[in-house]
């Protein structure tokens, strides 16, 4: 199975992620990588030119385990598709908003 290399930009992410409180397993899932792949000591080894990005550069990221954040976001989608196929096109709009703010909505 190929890894996933984090970019100059994905470390940035990382310590600002850090920086928020991130847990770092959270932090690992969201990139698709070990969680060793996100450990200070790694980052600041491989990395040692990047600086954390701004806190306002984390609004799409959301705080909190992603994989749970995806199964709840699965159920508004399914809920929009079957308010589609039933001709409801503004029910499934709702759904897929309510869902958005749902994912976006930082947790524990």
């Amino acid at each position: 199975m190929p890894s996933y290399t984090l970019t100059n930009h994905d470390v940035s992410l990382v310590l600002a992620m850090k920086n928020r409180g991130d847990d770092s397993d959270d932090i690992a899932a969201w990139f698709a990588v070990n969680q060793g792949r996100v450990a200070s000591t790694e980052l600041a080894e491989k990395y040692p030119q990047v600086t954390a990005a701004a806190q306002s550069d984390l609004a799409k990221i959301p705080k909190g385990p992603p994989g749970k954040k995806g199964k709840i976001l699965r159920a508004y989608v399914e809920k929009a598709v079957a308010a589609l196929d039933s001709g409801d096109p503004a029910t499934a709009l709702k759904e897929l908003q309510a869902g958005l703010d749902r994912y976006s909505k930082h947790e524990n």
